[in-house]
């Protein structure tokens, strides 16, 4: 029988490499010697103990399938940036996101809405049921029955028509890969980057194309890697009464109407 690959030495070295962190800085943060993860990332511990690997796995949060089973470094961004922020496992190549999610007393997931003095605690608690539980929550008619939606704010421009500061119920995202091109999310950033509300495109190069509705913003790309969580546009609601047609547009649509018009009597009578 032929034996399975183990990754774990490679994966930890990977892991701590990206982090930035010197051999000494984990093996501190890990209360283990410099010596012992040495040798772990080396490979000359062959048989870890299950101590280690639990160790391990709840510092990188990576389950200790993927330590063991998944070649890390050769994911690409998207993947490796899902399976951080809670794909399990990549053996049969699906894509099991978790989430944390709340519910009501009948058992039904709630609808949490994040107001605009949550958005930067939502980065680092997006996945923190105490912080969800701390969300306002509220109902809505006529959404989908199945999915996990959540209503974030906007601001800007970008997406007029939609109006600045309307609110934006959106269903999360389990497969990005599932995205047609130019799906309108919220996009949650890591670091101090803010939400974004964008024409979503999954490139082929482990990049997202994020395009605005108003022309005056050019589109531009983001690494997968900087992505947390994509939720996809259901509806909005905002308190902004639509602007009144402004006189040029409204000399455009007599024109259109008049062009109409002529076509319809330059028609020949098929009477």
């Amino acid at each position: 029988m032929t034996s399975a690959k183990i990754f774990f030495h490679t994966n930890i070295r990977f892991l701590r490499e990206r982090k930035k962190m010197s051999q000494e800085e984990l093996a501190g943060l890990l209360d283990i010697s410099r010596n012992k993860l040495q040798a772990l990332e080396s490979g000359k511990t062959i048989n870890p103990s299950a101590i280690d690997l639990i160790q391990f796995s709840e510092y990188f949060k990576v389950s200790i399938d993927s330590l063991l089973k998944v070649d890390l470094p050769k994911l690409g961004t998207l993947k490796l940036n899902e399976l951080l922020a809670g794909n399990d496992v990549y053996m049969t190549g699906s894509k099991i996101r978790v989430l944390a999610i709340t519910v009501d007393k009948d058992n039904k997931e709630n609808t949490e809405y994040v107001p605009v003095k949550a958005k930067a605690g939502y980065r680092s608690g997006y996945n923190d049921p105490e912080y969800l539980a701390g969300l306002p929550k509220f109902s809505l008619p006529n959404l989908p029955e199945s999915g996990t939606f959540r209503m974030f704010p906007t601001t800007g421009d970008s997406m007029l028509p939609i109006p600045e500061h309307s609110d934006v119920i959106a269903q999360y995202v389990q497969d990005w890969t599932s995205l047609k091109p130019d799906t309108p999310c919220i996009v949650i950033l890591k670091g101090e980057q803010d939400f974004v509300f964008k024409l979503v495109t999954l490139l082929p190069t482990d990049q997202i194309l994020l395009k605005s509705l108003n022309r005056n913003y050019a589109p531009y790309t983001v690494d997968g890697g900087e992505v947390l969580e994509l939720w996809k546009y259901c509806k909005h609601q905002t308190g902004t009464l639509p602007q009144p047609e402004t006189d040029l547009q409204e000399i455009k649509a007599l024109i259109l109407e008049v062009r109409d018009r002529q076509l319809g009597a330059d028609r020949p009578d098929e009477s």
